[in-house]
């Protein structure tokens, strides 16, 4: 960093007393006095220098089934992936926050499922696999989305109905997609099947990628998953079926409306695995695992995330008058993912709380600038309404609400 200012010399008898100081501290201390205003930069690089680089830790094991070995019981997260994961999990976070408080004030209309409490799982499985791999996943998509690399003013301007949304303000809350990434699908359950013919088309096309296909407890019992279970294990697809179990169906418990709540168990013949969902690093691990199964060729695996949400099911939901204020309180004071990332690395000495703060200082600069444009960007022009139909396709009319009314759809 270049500082133009002159510097300022200090007495003999302060250099004196430097030449007793350990060299990195002398060389902070002499800038201190020479550079007063690049203090508080040269004090943070050197607190820098005496972080870990890594660290090693104990995870909770996954329940198996139709597996003799599971993933790890230890972790290993460099001071790197730390901060990095830190960042998004408190970026998503802030976002649906932002999504909250947007929605209240009746900028942001109709449906909305926010992902606070669930993090961890968006995170830990976008850091297991390639950018080259495939997600889809059910309507509650604004984690995904940002994890798959879609930037939060798209997200919220796409949210707001703006034309910088990421799908140009026509999809919405449950209908965001990027390069490899899906959806955001309104239909619960009908993204199982969807996902199993992308884990079809890459074994086709004999690329080495897999796909992740996510649904939630409430999907868990469709007629249709089962189906896609039956399919995907006879075609040995590299496919791998993914239950949020958050615990609740919109408003229904999952004791209530679910014979059976082992949701690792229900591919039968599909291996499955329990997963902590509130803790990145199990997510992560337990990710790692199932992506190499994939990639072996020896078909789907099922996956079973244990996670919770803080807000209702959506935003018409205020989510206490089936569950209580308390139990909520409960999972964020001792689950919340943020907090347990947070924990791990302070007390792992891979990063200070004056670090983390600095990085939630800079996070809620970027989601007020991000909520600044997705209200301040222009409304998509309603003769742009037919377009984005089909891909790579000639231009073509589409009938409007009557047969007067015609809107040109360019691809």
């Amino acid at each position: 960093m270049f500082i133009s200012q002159e510097p300022v010399f200090v007495q003999d008898t302060t250099v004196f007393l430097l030449l007793s100081l350990p060299y990195h501290v002398t060389i902070s201390v002499v800038l201190y006095f020479m550079y007063p205003q690049a203090s508080r930069v040269v004090v943070a690089s050197r607190n820098y220098a005496d972080f870990a680089s890594e660290a090693t830790f104990e995870i909770k094991k996954c329940d198996l089934h139709r597996l003799e070995e599971g993933p790890s019981t230890t972790a290993v997260m460099t001071r790197e992936e730390g901060l990095h994961y830190y960042k998004t999990m408190q970026t998503i976070r802030r976002m649906e926050l932002k999504s909250d408080q947007l929605y209240k004030q009746k900028i942001i209309r109709g449906f909305c499922h926010l992902y606070d409490g669930q993090e961890a799982c968006c995170v830990g499985l976008e850091v297991a696999i390639k950018p080259t791999d495939h997600v889809i996943t059910a309507y509650r998509a604004h984690g995904f989305t940002y994890a798959r690399g879609v930037p939060v003013r798209e997200i919220l301007a796409e949210l707001t109905g703006r034309k910088g949304g990421c799908v140009k303000g026509k999809g919405g809350s449950m209908h965001m997609y990027t390069k490899n990434f899906y959806g955001g699908n309104g239909i619960v359950g009908a993204q199982v099947p969807l996902g199993a013919g992308i884990a079809l088309a890459c074994k086709y096309f004999g690329k080495n990628e897999i796909c992740l296909t996510l649904y939630g407890d409430g999907a868990a019992n469709q007629g249709q998953i089962f189906e896609t279970y039956n399919m995907a294990a006879l075609w040995k697809l590299p496919c791998i079926f993914i239950c949020e179990n958050n615990r609740y169906g919109m408003g229904t418990s999952v004791e209530r409306a679910a014979a059976s709540t082992d949701y690792y168990k229900r591919g039968d013949f599909i291996p499955g695995l329990r997963v902590d969902g509130m803790d990145v690093l199990c997510v992560r691990e337990a990710a790692k695992f199932a992506a190499e199964y994939c990639r072996s060729g020896k078909g789907p695996i099922l996956m079973e995330l244990q996670t919770y949400r803080y807000h209702g099911h959506s935003m018409s939901d205020p989510g206490i008058s089936y569950r209580t204020r308390e139990e909520i309180q409960e999972v964020r004071s001792k689950s919340d993912p943020i907090t347990l990332l947070k924990d791990r690395m302070v007390n792992n000495n891979l990063a200070s709380i004056e670090e983390l703060k600095e990085i939630d200082v800079a996070v809620r600069k970027e989601i007020e600038e991000a909520a600044q444009f997705a209200t301040t960007d222009p409304e998509p022009p309603l003769e742009e309404l037919g377009n984005h139909i089909y891909f790579n396709e000639p231009p073509f009319e589409v009938r409007g609400p009557n047969q007067w009314i015609r809107y040109k759809s360019v691809s």
